[in-house]
């Protein structure tokens, strides 16, 4: 599986999964990104419709990333480690 360029949120080697924000290619507007989710697409899918709602925000899953309108780092993060996923917060 191939990742975006995600500079901010590249996945790393310790196996933990990456949630950053990022504004490029958006016209200045924040997104959450998530990288590094061991699912398959359809798992995928599921996970970000149930971070979208809980979120109360858009959002999608482009390229095995999972992207979420808007500032949504803290809630993202405490909803993965309830799941059992160990996260890492990256970029500013």
């Amino acid at each position: 599986m191939s990742h975006p360029p995600h500079s901010s949120a590249a996945p790393g080697r310790d196996g933990a999964i990456r949630v950053g924000r990022e504004t490029q290619g958006r016209r200045g507007k924040g997104v959450t990104v998530i990288v590094g989710l061991p699912l398959s697409a359809a798992a995928l899918e599921s996970l970000a419709t149930e971070l979208k709602r809980r979120c109360g925000t858009g959002g999608t899953v482009r390229g095995g990333v999972i992207e979420l309108q808007g500032e949504h780092r803290d809630a993202v993060v405490a909803e993965l480690s309830e799941r059992g996923y160990r996260v890492k917060r990256s970029g500013g």
